[in-house]
């Protein structure tokens, strides 16, 4: 898979109270209102700015706190095509590449640079940052992790093979 968008840049420990902030649970049914929310607390006017294909880059950490799923979910549901971190809480990793939100951990993070236009691919493990003519290497997925990617999400994955087919 590959992907090219904008990036928002986020620094260390994003906890998924700042993805999706708690006063907002009520919403948890109704994911597009809720992805009106999407990291409000880490910056106010992210949702109503970020378009659809835009890139998160976070520092250490992103997605610590709770298991909610919602988290990633509402990430994707606001257009996010994908997340590259320094590292991330095991649980939102987890969580990301079930609901086929793909999540990508590199150290260069900090020579990205906000609004910088990257290309991410999924397959060969390339980030180019077109705007600094830079790449950054990171370890593809495996063929299955990117087949549950593509096809947008574990659910959906198992309804056409059945299983995980590893």
């Amino acid at each position: 898979m590959t992907f090219e968008g904008k990036v928002w840049k986020f620094g260390d420990n994003i906890s998924t109270d700042h993805i999706a902030p708690g006063r907002y649970f009520h919403l948890r049914s109704n994911l597009p209102e809720l992805a009106k929310h999407v990291l409000e607390d880490a910056r106010e006017d992210f949702s109503q700015k970020v378009e659809h294909g835009d890139i998160i880059v976070g520092g250490k950490n992103f997605g610590l706190g709770s298991s909610r799923e919602h988290a990633p979910r509402i990430i994707k549901v606001a257009g996010i095509s994908c997340v590259i971190a320094k590292s991330f809480a095991r649980i939102f990793y987890r969580n990301s590449i079930n609901i086929g939100l793909p999540v990508i951990e590199i150290k260069e993070v900090d020579e990205i640079k906000e609004g910088d236009i990257i290309k991410v691919d999924t397959e060969k493990g390339i980030i180019n940052n077109l705007t600094q003519n830079k790449e950054y290497k990171f370890i593809p997925f495996p063929k299955f992790i990117n087949k549950i990617l593509e096809i947008g999400g574990i659910d959906e994955y198992i309804k056409k093979y059945g299983n995980y087919g590893v």
